[in-house]
């Protein structure tokens, strides 16, 4: 379960929010652009990730993956376009 908890670090999470805000003004520069993609990209990677412990956990559990999702109070995340094109 704590494998299937891991987020961001706060810093690391107001950081984006803040690349974040910049990039909806249009106000980010190259720098920040780039440092915007390399922590989507850590973020996918820890979904990723978390989708892996949670598929395992439902073998363990022997029930499916959505059940098991319902029954800890994990919803879906929203659609592939969470991210908006850079």
């Amino acid at each position: 379960m704590t494998r299937i908890n891991v987020g961001l670090p706060s810093a690391r999470q107001q950081r984006f929010a803040e690349l974040d805000q910049k990039r909806q003004g249009e106000s980010l520069t190259d720098e920040e652009h780039q440092e915007l993609l390399a922590l989507i990209e850590l973020m996918e990677q820890q979904n990723v990730e978390r989708i892996q412990n949670l598929s395992e956990l439902a073998k363990l559990r022997q029930v499916p993956l959505t059940t098991l999702m319902q029954d800890l109070g994990i919803r879906t995340p929203p659609a592939a376009g969470r991210y908006p094109p850079l």
